[in-house]
Order: structure tokens, then C-alpha cells, then sequence
């Protein structure tokens, strides 16, 4: 942890204790440190070579915070940290000089200081001194110079750590912090812990007071993994813990047979704590991992309890030592992070054959995540190995929630696809073991959908409205292939009444007649008749036929203009086609439609070479007025 950049000061952690130093601000005066509070410096003494005393100063505030500064907590290594130790008395110190060796022995410098200190202070310049605080003032009524319940409570919340101890003498002060920490006192100051059958045997009595408790929490990471021969002494006053609080937890418990009582006084009244429901050491881990220990007992921690033979009454097994030491050790170890302490690191994820970090995945994509997590061991970082590390691909809600797999080395992996809807999500890991450090890591990625040119040609899951669209349209189909057969069929029909109708027409013009038409197709009911000259047999020969094949539209077709315009329009008489001409217009009227049209003769090849075979015979009346023909 570094502190504030001010005075020219360079913080380090402890692992950098070695090389650190203060900094000047450039430009340095013959290696003198320069005036921060004068930036027009000039005050030094040309005789002598030392600062004046403004400078002395500023050297002696930057020499003060320069040891705390360097003793403060480092995330690479959580040891080797500053404790500030508050006393009711000296006397302290002395009689619990076990366990406060235990502490300096692992790398902790401590602060000794009277609860009632006026100089009190945890932080300066806007920093904190101390990473650890031991309360061991349970009769203090208030605290000497800045320090009070808040200040103490912000000292927690700020992610460092405390030891709370109280006793029968156990201030009002005390018991608000222990309060807000999830605990509660017994609200009756002379009340103690009476157990009456799992006490602590002395020479030839007991001390129904002095408490012999083997109820221990269940977890290797808090109190170690070494077994405990011997029982724990406790003398003290019981608490109970706070319904609404949900991270306290008991680590020494009272037996069903204890309560909590003024051993001197007859009871009047059923006590308010009782059995199981007394805690004797408690531990609270906050949501920012900082740890808390409560006691209701100092004595625990002295050294008479620590060498003190202890022997269960009812119990003929007598141990040499209590378990007291181990289990204090033990369990102050895990409240400064020297055990149960994790760190994630080398959190990545990237599609699945690539190696790098995308910024934005696609619906459906293939991705891998990889996790590394370490455990403190107390001297170095050791891979963390557990099967219950999960990873949540969230979104309001979790959308995919995969357990990661590890390689005993301390990295964690997992892959999965994407789901199909797309948004903002988070990859989450909220990992939370007894004991352990919590691990709240969250990293933010978009995910958007296909884009038109990604999409699959043919979707599989589509495959049922493709069916279902073919089924709809195959009997359209069925019914116009059906319609497109019937109209072949009807124009092979007809083409093969044409071929014979103009087999049956050859055959009489070899046989000397003369037909004045050529008739060319008929298609679907539609009879088209080319002629050169409109006789009148042949023209009732023609309408006649027309009428027996059943036809309903007949066009006329001739290269003789005027006697197109004739059939077109008004007959005017007084020429001689023109009694020719009415007969052949009404029976034009039989039919339902019936046209006359003027087609060229270089349009007309076919009925003018077989009019123009026979033109000699073709009448042997001579027409006074004839046709111009075009």
C-alpha cells in the first residue's frame, strides 16, 4: 500500500524497505533536502551545510511517517504489517508477553499505546498507520486523542483488522463496538459463564467460573489443521450473536450446561443467555474481507492461562498445557491474513482458438475463461486447489453457470458457448469458503447478434415451416401442371383436325374443285381462314364447317382490301360481289365472334399459290367491275 505523495516522500511497501529512501523534489541543493513549504528556497547555512530550521522540520515530520509508512500492508505479501496495541495498564504487556511475542515473531511491529493515550491517532494524512488493531482495554471509557467508536468501525470498513477483548469490567464503550460488529454482551455487567459441568479442575477445587471448552468450529482454515489435545480456559463473559448479522460465526462455544450469571448473587430471575447459545470467541469476516475477533475473556490470552495445567472435572485425562496458546495463535494468524487468504490473478477469456482478448463476442460463439487463484501460506504464494470455483455469464440474471476446472497448478478453465441472445453481460465469480477470503471479480463484455450476411443459408430449426411452406403450395402446383396437360392435349387435338381438314381440302383441289381458302389452325376453338376470293359455295362451305367443328370465333383473313372494308363496315350495293358479300357477312353471325382482316400478299404465299394453281378454272364468269387486289 502506498501512501500520499507529499513531501517529497517515496512510500514503499515492506518488501521494498530495503531500498527505500526520501526523495528531494529536483533540483537539490548541494544534497541538502530543499524547503516544501517555501517552493523559492534559499535557506541553508553556507558555513556549517545544514538546513535551517524550517528544513529540520520537514526532515524530522518526513523521518517520523517514514517508518510506518514503510511497515504498511502490501497485497503481494499480508505480513510484516503494523499493529497498534491499546492497554488498560502496562501490566499488559508483561502478563500477555507470550502472545504478543508470538505476534513480533512473525513479522509484526507493534505499537503499545494506553487506551487513554491524548496522541491517539490510526491514520495521518489522510492514510492509516496501522493495518491491525488490538483492543486490550475492556474497562476503557473512551479513547484518547481522535479516536472513538466511529473511528474504529471506519478502521474496519476500510479492509483492516481488529481484536476486541472484554471482561466482567467490560465498558459501555466496548460492548457499542462489539455491537456493531454482530455481537451482543450479556446486558447484565456482573454476569460471568458458570458451568457446573465442564470446568477447569485447580489442585483440590474447582472454579465452577473458569471454563474447560473442547467446542470448536469446524474448519481447518481458522484454527489450523493441527488437532487440539487440550481444552481451551475461558474465563470471561458470555455473548450471543446478532440474528441479523449473518457473517459472525462461533469459533469457541459454551457447553448445553452453561449460562450466564453473577456467580455471587442467588438467581431471582431465569438467565438470558444459556447453553449452546453462549459464544465464548467469535469471528467475523466482513464483505471486504476484513477480519474481527471478539472475546469475552482478556485472560485467555495471558500467560497464566497459557502454562496452566488443565484437567475437566469428571475427566481423569490432565494435560501438562491448556490448549490455550495453540489455539490463540492459530486463530490470530487467520485473523491477519497470514492463512486463508486468496488473490485472483490472470483473468482472461477469448474465443476458442484465438489468443486474444476479443472486445465483443457474437451470439453463439465458442468462448474458453481462464482464472488463476492463490492461497498465502504464510511465507509465499501456493496454488489454490478446491472443485467448487464457478463462473456465472450474467446478465440481470445468470445465463450460463459452469463450474471451472483446475490443473492443480492454480489455474481454473472453462468453455461454453454464448447464449443466443445478446446485450451487455458480466463474467462473474463470487466465490465465498469458510474461512477463506472472498472473491467478487466481475469483467464486462458486449455480445451482439448475426450480422444479414452471417446467418446460416438454411436454419435446421426453420426446416418445419420450410415443410409446411411446400405443403401449402404443392397442390397449386399439382392443379396448374394438371391445367398445363388439359390445354396440351386440347392443342394436339386440334392441331390434328387441322392436318386433316387440309388433307381433306388438298384432296379435293386435286380433284378438280377449287377452294377459294386456305385454311391454316385452329387453336383452342379459334379459326383463322385465309382466302383469295370469297365465293358463295365455298363461303357457306366454310361457315358451314365452321359451325359443324363447333367454333366459336372465326377471322377472315384476304388480300383483297376492298372486300375486307366491305365485311367491316356497310355494304353498298351495286357491285356484283355484293349479293356474295351479304351472304357470306350473315352467316358470319352464326358465331359468336367473327372478324375480317387484310393481310398483304406477300403475307398470303400459301392461299395464293393454290388460288393462283387453279386461276383458269376458278370461274368463267368475268367480273365487270374487279377487285383491285393489293
Amino acid at each position: 500500500m502506498k501512501g500520499p505523495d507529499c513531501s517529497g516522500l517515496k512510500y514503499c511497501s515492506v518488501r521494498e524497505f530495503s531500498t527505500c529512501e526520501v526523495l528531494a523534489p529536483k533540483p537539490v541543493f548541494n544534497g541538502q533536502l530543499p524547503s516544501l513549504q517555501n517552493p523559492n528556497h534559499t535557506e541553508i547555512d553556507e558555513e556549517e551545510g545544514r538546513p535551517t530550521m524550517p528544513n529540520l522540520s520537514v526532515l524530522v515530520t518526513v523521518l517520523t511517517v517514514l517508518p510506518f509508512v514503510c511497515l504498511s500492508f502490501s497485497p503481494e505479501s499480508p505480513t510484516h504489517r503494523r499493529l497498534l496495541v491499546l492497554l488498560d495498564d502496562h501490566s499488559l504487556q508483561s502478563s500477555h508477553s507470550i502472545f504478543f511475542h508470538s505476534l513480533t515473531s512473525r513479522g509484526f511491529d507493534l505499537d503499545f499505546k494506553l487506551a487513554e493515550d491524548p496522541k491517539l491517532s490510526l491514520q495521518r494524512y489522510g492514510q492509516y498507520l496501522y493495518e491491525g488493531l488490538v483492543l486490550f482495554a475492556p474497562s476503557a471509557h473512551s479513547f484518547g486523542g481522535a479516536l472513538d467508536v466511529q473511528s474504529v468501525l471506519d478502521f474496519v470498513d476500510a479492509g483492516h483488522d481488529l481484536i476486541l477483548t472484554a471482561d466482567a469490567s467490560a465498558s459501555d464503550l466496548i460492548r457499542s463496538i462489539a455491537k456493531q460488529c454482530g455481537v451482543n454482551f450479556d446486558e447484565d455487567s456482573s454476569a460471568v459463564v458458570i458451568d457446573h459441568t465442564n470446568y477447569a479442575v485447580l489442585e483440590t477445587q474447582g472454579d465452577h467460573t473458569l471454563i474447560a471448552s473442547d467446542d470448536f468450529i469446524q474448519s481447518d482454515v481458522i484454527l489450523g489443521k493441527k488437532k487440539f489435545e487440550a481444552p481451551v480456559l475461558f474465563k470471561g463473559i458470555a455473548h450471543s450473536l446478532s440474528a441479523s448479522n449473518s457473517l459472525v460465526l462461533k469459533v469457541l462455544s459454551a457447553s448445553p450446561s452453561a449460562y450466564s450469571a453473577n456467580p455471587n448473587a442467588r438467581l431471582s430471575y431465569p438467565p438470558s443467555l444459556t447453553g449452546s447459545a453462549i459464544s465464548l470467541v467469535s469471528v467475523l469476516q466482513a464483505r471486504n474481507n476484513a477480519r474481527v475477533l471478539i472475546s469475552g475473556s482478556t485472560d485467555m490470552f495471558s500467560n497464566k492461562l497459557f502454562r496452566s495445567a488443565v484437567q475437566k472435572v469428571g475427566n481423569s485425562n490432565k494435560f501438562e498445557k491448556s490448549g490455550n496458546e495453540q489455539f490463540v495463535t492459530e486463530l490470530s494468524k487467520w485473523i491477519f491474513h497470514e492463512i486463508g487468504h486468496l488473490k485472483a490473478v490472470n483473468v482472461r477469456h477469448n474465443k476458442v482458438g484465438e489468443n486474444n482478448e476479443p472486445a465483443i463476442y457474437r451470439i453463439n460463439d465458442d468462448l474458453d475463461y481462464y482464472i488463476e487463484i492463490y492461497e498465502w501460506s504464510g511465507k509465499s504464494w501456493e496454488p489454490y486447489v478446491a472443485n467448487d470455483v464457478q463462473v456465472q455469464f450474467f446478465m440481470m440474471s445468470p445465463f450460463v453457470l459452469k463450474t471451472l476446472e483446475t490443473d492443480q497448478k492454480g489455474q481454473y478453465h472453462t468453455s461454453f458457448k454464448v447464449p443466443d441472445v445478446y446485450g451487455v453481460f458480466q463474467f462473474k465469480v463470487d466465490y465465498h469458503r469458510l474461512g477463506y477470503t472472498s472473491l467478487s471479480l466481475s469483467k464486462q463484455i458486449p455480445v451482439r447478434p448475426f450480422r444479414h450476411n452471417e446467418y446460416e443459408r438454411f436454419i435446421p430449426t426453420a426446416f418445419p415451416y420450410y415443410g409446411a411452406s411446400f405443403t401449402t403450395s404443392a397442390p397449386t402446383i399439382w392443379f396448374r401442371f394438371c391445367r398445363w396437360l388439359g390445354f396440351l392435349s386440347s392443342a394436339l387435338s386440334s392441331c390434328t383436325t387441322s392436318k386433316q381438314t387440309a388433307k381433306t381440302m388438298h384432296e379435293t383441289t386435286l380433284h378438280g374443285a377449287d377452294p377459294p381458302f386456305f385454311l391454316s389452325t385452329f387453336v383452342e376453338g379459334l379459326l383463322i381462314v385465309t382466302y383469295k376470293v370469297a365465293w358463295e359455295a365455298w363461303g357457306q362451305t366454310l361457315y358451314k364447317f365452321g359451325l359443324a367443328l363447333g367454333l366459336r370465333m372465326v377471322i377472315v383473313e384476304s388480300n383483297s382490301y376492298e372486300s375486307i372494308s366491305s365485311l367491316s363496315d356497310s355494304l353498298e350495293n351495286g357491285w356484283e360481289a355484293y349479293p356474295t358479300l351479304v351472304k357470306v357477312k350473315r352467316l358470319g353471325e352464326s358465331f359468336q365472334d367473327c372478324y375480317s382482316s387484310w393481310t398483304p400478299r406477300s403475307a398470303n404465299m400459301a392461299a395464293d399459290s393454290l388460288a393462283s394453281q387453279r386461276s383458269p378454272k376458278m370461274c368463267d364468269v368475268t367480273w365487270v367491275n374487279r377487285p383491285h387486289l393489293r
